[in-house]
């Protein structure tokens, strides 16, 4: 009888100008989820069952992501476009994290347009529920994505943050 190996991620969380900043990354370094939290828990039950990791290893800094996040924060905001994300879901969701990638900072879109751009462009409500079921805040920017008439609409990590983040990207 074989065992499967115990799936492990590592994890940091890093001080950011909006509160804690976690991300957990799989072994290879992609992100599995991150957020504006300093808890953990916020973020494993946002990961697909499928790449939840059974054991997080807590580390000071994860390398690449780490400093994608500190100079995203400080003013570069393609600091973390090159940084691999991992999500799994059905085919409309992972098509529409791709084009979220694809979003540019400072010119944010509707969830209309965002439907459109992935594909669908009478799937508005899909399109939200591609923002919702987002885990990898920030490396898949949801927060570039507005109401109709430029209004902030939700966000997992408050509206605050949203504000900030857009103000940041103008």
């Amino acid at each position: 009888m074989t065992t499967t190996p115990v799936r492990s991620a590592d994890i940091a969380t890093v001080t950011t100008p909006i509160g804690p900043f976690t991300a957990i990354v799989d072994a290879d370094g992609a992100v599995l989820a991150s957020g504006w939290t300093g808890d953990p828990a916020d973020l494993t039950t946002v990961i697909h069952s499928s790449l939840r990791p059974a054991e997080l290893r807590r580390r000071d800094s994860l390398g690449a992501v780490t400093r994608a996040v500190l100079d995203y924060h400080a003013g570069d905001l393609t600091a973390i476009d090159t940084i691999p994300v991992r999500q799994q879901s059905g085919e409309f969701l992972t098509h529409a994290w791709d084009i979220l990638r694809k979003v540019p900072a400072g010119e944010p879109v509707t969830y209309t347009e965002f439907a459109g751009l992935a594909g669908r462009p009478a799937a508005t409500r899909a399109a939200a529920n591609a923002c919702a079921r987002n885990a990898a805040a920030l490396f898949v920017p949801c927060h570039r994505v507005l109401r109709i008439g430029g209004q902030l609409g939700g966000f997992r990590w408050g509206l605050e943050a949203k504000r900030w983040l857009l103000a940041h990207e103008q």
